[in-house]
């Protein structure tokens, strides 16, 4: 018998000064029988990183052609295609030819770095392609925050990220890679 999703309910206040943007938004997250806290907290980060009203979490590693958030406009084209993780190469590149803007982010650590060099020259022709990577140690931090039923406020000023909750806060710093 399959293991199923673990159902997770999070309100996200979003304050990101740097886009100018401020919402709250209720939020069902699935988590995959194989994610782990940490994963599945940076994909809410993402969300937040890239807020608006219409982007939207997908089936995520239940489904292979679908990335782990998007942004569809009212045709159905993908405006943005959001991964999370280190996507093999060939998965970039079909999702570069599918969305108009496509951002993954890692998070692993030493492991990100090396997954980046052994497909940063094979992508370097997207030129719709943006990656980012969040130190280990802080998304390791952001995992602690997980819970069934959270509520989680994440700032975003001059491109650092504060998420805090009654737990305690995080700040990450993003590392754009590309």
């Amino acid at each position: 018998m399959a293991l199923k999703a673990t159902i997770y309910k999070a309100e996200l206040n979003v304050a990101d000064s740097d886009r100018h943007y401020y919402g709250t938004h209720s939020l069902t997250l699935a988590r995959h029988p194989s994610e782990t806290d940490e994963r599945m907290m940076v994909r809410l980060l993402a969300f937040a990183l890239n807020a608006s009203e219409d982007l939207a979490f997908t089936k995520g590693l239940s489904e292979v052609d679908e990335p782990d958030v998007w942004l569809k406009d009212l045709t159905g084209a993908i405006d943005l295609w959001i991964d999370v993780g280190q996507p093999e190469e060939r998965r970039i590149l079909r999702a570069c030819g599918r969305a108009k803007q496509v951002v993954i982010y890692c998070y692993a650590g030493h492991a990100s770095k090396i997954w980046w060099d052994g497909v940063k020259h094979k992508v370097e022709r997207a030129r719709n392609l943006k990656v980012i990577c969040l130190p280990s140690e802080q998304t390791k931090e952001l995992a602690k925050q997980a819970e069934r039923t959270m509520q989680l406020h994440v700032n975003i000023q001059d491109s650092e990220i504060f998420a805090s909750n009654d737990k305690g806060q995080v700040t990450i710093e993003q590392e754009i890679w590309r």
